[in-house]
C-alpha cells in the first residue's frame, strides 16, 4: 500500500478525503450506531478510488464492499440490491480482478490495459443486460421488494457497470454513475423513514463524484496508452 500512495494524485486524495470525512461526520451527527454502514461506505469509496486508477486493488475491495452492502440492503428489504451485489456484482468483481491482473499495461500491475469493445460485443452485452433485468423484475416482484421499479433499474445499471468494468472499458464509470443516481434516490426514500440510512445517501453521492472522476481518468489513460502504442509501433 505504501508503494501505491506515491501514485495517487492530489485530486484523488482530495476526493477520497472529502468523501470519507462527509460519510463519517454524517454517521456521528445523526448518532448512528450501525457501524456496518460506516465501514462499508468507507471501503466502497476507497475501492472506487483504486478502480478509477485502473488498479486491481479496487476490484478486491469491491468484493468486500459487496458483502457489506448486501447485508445493509437486506436490513431494509431491498432484496434486489442484496441479490444484485451478492449474486452478481461480487462474482463479476472477482472476474474483473482476475481479468485486470492478467492484463496489466506494459507489465505495470498498478494500471490495467484499457480495452475497447467491438460493435458485436456491445449488442450481445446489451441483449444480455435486458434479459438479466427482465428476469430480476419477476424475481424481485415475487419477493415483494420495496421500490420495485427503482430496484429493477438498479439491477440493469449494476450489470452494465460490472460487466464493463470486467471488460476494462472506460464506459464502466457511466454505468456506475447512473447506478449511483438510482441508489441516491432509493436510500433517500429509506432515510425519510429512518435517518439511520442517511450515511448511505452520502456514500453514493461520494460514489457519483468518484465515478465521474473515474471516467475522466480512464479517458486520459486510454489516450495515453493508445499514443504510446502508436509511438512504439512507429519506432
Amino acid at each position: 500500500m505504501k508503494n501505491h500512495k506515491t501514485h495517487i494524485k492530489i485530486a484523488e486524495w482530495l476526493i477520497w478525503s472529502v468523501s470519507a470525512i462527509s460519510i463519517t461526520v454524517c454517521f456521528f451527527v445523526f448518532k448512528n450506531t450501525q457501524y456496518l454502514y460506516l465501514v462499508g461506505s468507507l471501503i466502497g469509496v476507497t475501492a472506487l478510488i483504486f478502480v478509477s486508477k485502473g488498479n486491481p486493488i479496487g476490484q478486491f475491495l469491491t468484493i468486500i464492499f459487496s458483502v457489506f452492502y448486501g447485508i445493509i440492503s437486506y436490513s431494509f428489504n431491498y432484496y434486489g440490491e442484496m441479490i444484485t451485489y451478492l449474486g452478481m456484482s461480487a462474482p463479476i468483481a472477482l472476474w474483473a480482478l482476475i481479468s485486470w491482473l492478467k492484463n496489466p499495461y506494459k507489465g505495470n500491475k498498478s494500471e490495467v490495459k484499457v480495452n475497447s469493445l467491438s460493435k458485436k460485443e456491445w449488442c450481445l452485452f446489451l441483449f444480455a443486460a435486458a434479459l438479466v433485468t427482465l428476469s430480476f423484475f419477476f424475481i424481485l416482484r415475487a419477493l415483494n421488494t420495496v421500490n420495485l421499479i427503482l430496484s429493477t433499474i438498479s439491477v440493469f445499471t449494476s450489470f452494465v457497470a460490472a460487466y464493463l468494468t470486467a471488460r476494462r472499458s472506460r464506459f464502466y464509470a457511466i454505468g456506475y454513475g447512473l447506478n449511483d443516481i438510482v441508489l441516491i434516490i432509493m436510500w433517500s426514500v429509506a432515510s425519510y423513514e429512518d435517518l439511520t440510512y442517511l450515511p448511505m445517501v452520502i456514500c453514493f453521492i461520494a460514489f457519483l463524484a468518484t465515478d465521474s472522476y473515474g471516467f475522466i481518468n480512464w479517458s486520459i489513460m486510454n489516450k495515453k496508452q493508445k499514443a504510446e502504442n502508436e509511438y512504439t509501433d512507429y519506432t
